[in-house]
């Protein structure tokens, strides 16, 4: 099991990152939210969870140990399988998948991509009395986006919502409301990411 990488940052796309560790590069699949927060030739650590197929060998990559932690309970799920769990941790922070699931809010989980009512419903089943952590928001991890978002942050998270299958005449203009929407918050890049998936829904939904 490779519990963790430590090394550079030689490529990255809106879902994974290529770290050099040892001589050898290491393709890691990651939430658009942590993507944007890793920078090219930067040394940084990841929390991985190694997934071992038939046919491949697959690394999924996390900033903090909870998200692991909620990654982990969430494959166990029937239905659900690493990248849905992915997508849940890239729509929901893992304090906010804990209260959906003591709340049995399945409208949450639902609004990820690929998860009906029905597997929504095992998750909330499955998950009970398991997560034990604090209900509380999360500390800010990233680049502070200001008032309204600066141009270039905005951008990113543009190209991020490009490489989860949004059409970009979709991405920017919600990317421009959920800025105007979280003004005066001061929130970081993450939070503008998740603000604006919150506007859009699952992609596809929305012509």
């Amino acid at each position: 099991m490779i519990a963790s990488l430590r090394g550079q940052v030689l490529y990255r796309t809106a879902t994974t990152v290529t770290i050099e560790a040892a001589g050898v590069g290491y393709q890691v699949f990651v939430t658009p939210a942590h993507a944007l927060q890793l920078r090219l030739d930067a040394e940084v650590l990841v929390r991985t969870h190694l997934v071992v197929r038939e046919d491949a060998w697959t690394l999924y990559g996390f900033q903090r140990p909870e998200e692991l932690e909620i990654f982990e309970h969430l494959i166990t799920v029937t239905g659900v399988g690493p990248k849905s769990a992915l997508g849940v941790l890239a729509h929901l922070e893992p304090e906010q998948v804990a209260r959906a699931v003591a709340e049995e809010d399945v409208k949450a989980f639902t609004a990820v991509s690929g998860i009906g009512p029905k597997t929504a419903k095992l998750i909330i089943l499955s998950l009970a009395g398991k997560i034990a952590l604090a209900l509380s928001p999360s500390p800010a991890a990233g680049e502070p986006v200001g008032q309204n978002g600066s141009a270039a942050l905005r951008r990113d998270v543009v190209e991020a919502l490009l490489g989860l299958g949004y059409a970009e005449r979709q991405a920017a203009p919600a990317v421009e409301d959920a800025a105007k929407a979280l003004d005066g918050e001061d929130p970081d890049v993450a939070a503008l990411l998740r603000a604006t998936l919150k506007l859009l829904g699952p992609a596809g939904s929305r012509s």
